[in-house]
């Protein structure tokens, strides 16, 4: 890990640098898109170093993220106008590839053919209060796949802290005027090569880092293979053969990296109560979840985001988890 004096200088040397002028565009969506959802689903906890957001788009905010893309480290700033176009700057070695990527962020490659909301009254409704809703992709598969890892069996406070805290140790420090210090996740090697007492420290548990350090070691060839896969069955092929990946951990990466509208997330603590809840009243354990999303096979993903920006969340039936911190241990 970087001492405390080397990331000192680096920051001074980082503000006493010239600024560099961004690349910029402008993407005019087809149709109607809510950028905010679209890329939000990117974001890991409200302290997340890769994802900030200044305000609302719809009021005029920006949303900012970094991203290491096969070409190297970018920061993309995204606003949205009233009427829907997009405005974007990005800084860093990837900056055009990021741009170039803006539109399937944003929910462009989303194809809702063969979806009808019709088949349960209130998905239709909530269908037609959100006809903008899109799903983004990064098309970044190893990032993806690292976070989901992450996130195996355990709180979200406890994932999104130890993403924070290995991305910022061991990540990049984002190009551009960011708001704030952001950084970029290290690349495959970097991952490869976090020692064991920095996972320790960061609170992921032992079968969740070795999963990242064993991955890493066929990282291009994982993300090669899926990459090249042509639809989910075959990319849960790619990502359940890796030891210490189940089904769960493949249909979020498959969310993520490919912006998949079928993938459900199987073995989530929270999904099928959620999806039970909002489509009969009551909860439902994942067979029942997979029952009631049957009708909507090809876009299950599709109504998952329905029920959680139309639905509403499933009243808390007791205190919330607290996990128990071993790391002083």
């Amino acid at each position: 890990m970087r001492s405390t004096g080397e990331r000192t200088r680096r920051a001074t040397r980082d503000l006493l640098a010239p600024p560099e002028r961004p690349l910029e565009t402008e993407y005019r969506p087809a149709r109607a898109v809510d950028i905010s959802r679209a890329v939000s689903a990117q974001r890991h906890g409200v302290n997340d170093p890769t994802y900030l957001a200044t305000a609302p788009l719809a009021s005029g905010g920006v949303v900012w993220r970094v991203s290491r893309t096969p070409i190297g480290v970018a920061t993309l700033a995204i606003r949205q106008r009233a009427g829907g176009d997009v405005r974007a700057a990005a800084w860093g070695p990837g900056a055009s590839w990021a741009l170039d990527q803006l539109p399937a962020l944003c929910g462009a490659l989303d194809d809702a053919d063969g979806f009808d909301a019709s088949r349960h009254p209130s998905v239709a409704q909530w269908h037609h209060r959100h006809p903008d809703l899109r799903i983004g992709r990064t098309d970044l598969v190893f990032d993806a796949l690292v976070s989901a890892i992450m996130e195996q069996k355990v709180t979200s406070m406890q994932a999104f802290s130890a993403w924070r805290s290995i991305v910022t140790w061991y990540g990049e420090r984002a190009p551009g005027p960011t708001p704030r210090p952001m950084f970029a996740p290290p690349d495959i090697e970097g991952w490869r090569h976090v020692p064991s007492w920095a996972w320790h420290r960061a609170g992921l548990e032992p079968p969740q880092s070795r999963t990242i350090v064993e991955t890493a070691r066929r990282g291009a060839t994982v993300v090669r293979a899926a990459s090249a896969a042509i639809d989910g069955e075959a990319r849960d092929r790619v990502f359940i053969g890796l030891r210490g990946v189940g089904i769960w951990t493949s249909a979020e990466t498959r969310i993520r990296a490919f912006g998949d509208p079928d993938a459900v997330s199987v073995g989530d603590y929270h999904l099928a109560h959620q999806v039970g809840y909002a489509l009969t009243g009551h909860r439902t354990d994942d067979d029942g979840m997979l029952e009631l999303l049957e009708p909507f096979a090809g876009h299950r993903q599709r109504v998952i985001r329905l029920i959680y920006a139309g639905a509403g969340l499933e009243p808390r039936r007791g205190p919330r988890l607290h996990p128990e911190d071993h790391r002083d241990r």
